[in-house]
Parts: structure tokens; sequence; C-alpha cells
């Protein structure tokens, strides 16, 4: 009787072991993928610089189509050019093509936001106190 318990020990492990790699060939995948991708869209004159969710489905981006700086409207079905945008109106932030959160960015907000939400009611939290 006490062979099954190691051996079911044994297996819970060699499962445990075998979801870390697949995780980990995943992540590499993914990485490598996401480069090839970029790399392909290098030296064109279209860049998305900037999007907004407006609502689910509904989206503004501000795209870059050679020297010319435009607004537009995506929808489910349809592209809508709002306006063009001077060039001088344009704020150079962050436009190195990393438009999102890293994980981790994203996973400390969150577990920021629970922590915050779980205080005192006499504490004022605006979500940004640290």
């Amino acid at each position: 009787m006490l062979m099954t318990g190691v051996d079911g020990y044994a297996q819970l492990i060699a499962v445990l072991v075998v979801f870390v790699v697949v995780l980990a060939i995943t992540a590499v995948v993914t990485k490598y993928i996401a480069r090839y991708q970029k790399s392909q869209s290098v030296g064109s004159n279209i860049e998305v610089l900037e999007t907004a969710q407006i609502t689910a489905g509904k989206y503004i981006q501000l795209v870059r189509l050679g020297d010319t700086y435009v607004a537009i409207a995506v929808c489910k079905d349809t592209v809508t050019m709002l306006c063009q945008i001077p060039k001088e109106q344009i704020r150079k932030g962050d436009m190195s093509g990393n438009q999102g959160m890293r994980f981790k960015e994203l996973l400390d907000s969150v577990l920021h936001r629970e922590t915050s939400l779980q205080k005192p009611e006499g504490e004022q939290t605006d979500g940004f106190d640290q």
C-alpha cells in the first residue's frame, strides 16, 4: 500500500514538471513569433502608434501613414478616418511599439488594486498609493 502512495506522488511531480516545461516552451515560442512579426513590419510606412478602446469591439487608433498622422475609428465591420492630426500635436511618449503593459506590471497593478480594495473604510484609496 505504501508503494501506491509513493507512485501517486511521483506521477504528480512528473505531471507538474511536464506542465512547467510546456509553459516554458510556449513562452519562448510566443516571444520568437512576436519578434518575427515585429521584424516583418520594420521599415514600413504604416504604424499603429496608440489604441484606445471606446466600447466592446470599438477602438480609436492613432496611425502614422508615411509622414501623415490620422485618427481612425475601428469597429467590427468598418474602419472610418476621423481626422488628420498635425505632426506637432503628437505627444512623443513611449512609441517604441510596446503598446501594452508587461505581464509583471499588469499583475502588480491587479494585486495592488485588490489590496487597496481590502483596506478599512476609514482609509481613502485612489488606486495609486503605495
